[in-house]
Order: C-alpha cells, then structure tokens, then sequence
C-alpha cells in the first residue's frame, strides 16, 4: 500500500473513531484542560513555542525524536492530537502532503494554524536544478521548505507564531510577549554572529558529504555550497563524479572541514576526510533531533550556538 492510500485510510479511520466519541458523552483526558494545547509537526516549530510559553501551555510535537520527517506517517493519536489543539504548527512542503488532507477533513474554525513556509519568503529547491532535471511544462515550482535554518527566518516564524498564541489565549498574551522579545533578541545576536563570521571569512564555500537543507541559511550570508547529495534526496549513494567534485573543491581550496547532518550517516563525510584530511564537523539543521537532546531539553538556539564555532572552523 503506497504513502497515499495509507494516509486516506488513516484520516478515515480517526474521523470515524472521532465521530463516535463525539456522540457519547465528552471524553476526559488526563492533560491539563486549562492550558492552551498547542501542536507541531517538527522540531523547530515545536521549539519555537515552547521558548515562548514556558509551562503556560501544553506543547507537543508528533515527529517523534530521532524520526525521519519525510517518511512521516501519523498515527490515528496524531490526528486526534491536531483535531483538539488550539494552535496548530507545520512546515507546508512536500513532506506535510498529509497534513493538508488532515486540515481538509476536520473543522478547524477554532483553531490557529501556522504554516512555516507561509511565514517567510521562499527559495527554489535546487534539487530540481540539478543537472540531468529536465522540467516538463507541467511540473510544480518546488521550494525548499527548511526555511527555520536561517536566524532570520526564525524570527519571522517566531512572530507568526507569537500572534497566533495571543488570539488563542489572550489572558496570557502579555506573558508571550515578553518571552518572545528576549528569544528574538537572542535570534538577532545569533543571526549577528553568524553575519560577522561571514564577513571575515577566509573562504566562501562549504562542503557536505552529505544532504543539503542548508539553502536558506547559505543565502542569507551569502556563502557558497558543494553537497554530495542535493537539497533533501532520498539518494544513499553519490556518484562518483560527485565525490570526486568534492575531494578536487576541498584540495584546490584548502578546505579544512567537511560536514554532515544530524542524524545521518557519516560515512560519506568520512570518506571524503580520509582522501582530503578535511575534519568531519556536524552542522545541525534543526529538522529533529536525537532523543538524548530531546530528553535533555536542549533547542534551537543550543544546536546554532553549535554552528557557530563549526562554521567558524569550516571558512576561518
């Protein structure tokens, strides 16, 4: 059975068991009704309002930690989780197809959606551009959709998300408010950093022996991009030109440092370290994260605090 007919079953299935509950007397739930549920399909966005409400909501996020977003499949739980929230986040690319089919099939009259992409101005998916891609008249534009990974899409997001919270729960809007003006001040100082070691870089380009969601980042400091596999790709092995590409790049430009991603294989990066002596660094891009970080509460601004001292080995 293929992703499609799998999620129409399951949308099915949960507006059924929904209806049938909602024909018998009110469930009771163990969550704590007075607070203000809030659902997000991914990391960042999950991340984002839990900085900004603290304990004063109940946050949750249905991609579960150290789970592959694009292969995402949501459970009959999910769909209740999203029917019964109050405010409702989700990224709005190609991996989110099944949210759409979820959104069109319930009543969210009182709820508050944020779509990410929606939030900032988006970027061509430049695995469509790859060479070899011929583009038929009828295809769909595709835009990269990890547009958290730049700071300066964070805030945008953020700010979105901040006035979707206080309309759905006014009484603790001042609250929001002031917790949202310290986590963008700390977005500005982050997107600062970033900006400064852009500018006194000795080098302009990156390399990934990996995958490459990084388009919205790279564009916002004007750094240039090498990957062994282009945008999200599903691909496992590069080709050889590929490889030989980027061992050539790193060597011709005295790279010091290949990346790869969280939660992927390293051996790619790895490779290309043994043939260059390049240093194999993570660069997080914040899609999940592992459940050891899970457990351990770390965010957003954890992961890019990160970035900085490996982007600071990888152009200095």
């Amino acid at each position: 059975m293929n992703i499609k007919k799998i999620v129409s079953f399951v949308i099915i299935a949960a507006l059924f068991v929904m209806t049938l509950a909602a024909c018998g007397q009110a469930p009771v739930t163990e969550d704590q009704p007075d607070k203000l549920s809030i659902v997000s399909t991914i990391f960042p966005s999950y991340d984002f309002a839990r900085q900004i409400t603290g304990d004063l909501a109940d946050v949750t996020m249905l991609l579960p930690p150290g789970g592959e977003s694009h292969s995402f499949e949501p459970t009959l739980q999910d769909i209740a989780k999203i029917q019964n929230c109050g405010v409702f986040l989700y990224g709005g690319g190609e991996s989110d197809a099944w949210v759409e089919k979820i959104l069109a099939s319930i009543d969210t009259s009182n709820m508050r959606i944020v779509t990410l992409m929606d939030c900032v101005e988006v970027l061509d998916d430049e695995s469509h551009d790859e060479p070899g891609h011929i583009h038929s008249f009828e295809e769909e534009q595709v835009y990269d959709e990890h547009v958290w990974t730049s700071p300066r899409n964070a805030k945008l997001i953020v700010q979105e998300i901040l006035k979707a919270l206080c309309e759905a729960d006014a009484e603790n809007a001042p609250a929001y408010l002031e917790s949202a003006r310290n986590y963008l001040a700390a977005l500005d100082a982050l997107d600062q950093s970033f900006q400064d070691i852009a500018d006194n870089a000795v080098r302009r380009t990156i390399i990934f022996g990996d995958r490459f969601p990084f388009l919205y980042f790279t564009h916002a400091y004007a750094l240039q991009s090498l990957a062994a596999f282009p945008g999200c790709s599903h691909e496992t092995q590069p080709s050889a030109a590929m490889v030989k590409q980027l061992i050539d790049k790193i060597n011709a430009e005295k790279i010091p440092v290949v990346f790869h991603l969280e939660l992927s294989d390293t051996k790619m990066a790895e490779t290309i370290s043994e043939a260059t002596g390049a240093k194999v660094l993570l660069l997080h891009a914040c899609h999940n994260i592992s459940k050891a970080d899970f457990a351990a509460g770390k965010g957003y601004l954890d992961f890019m605090e990160d970035n900085l001292l490996a982007l600071r080995a990888a152009l200095h």
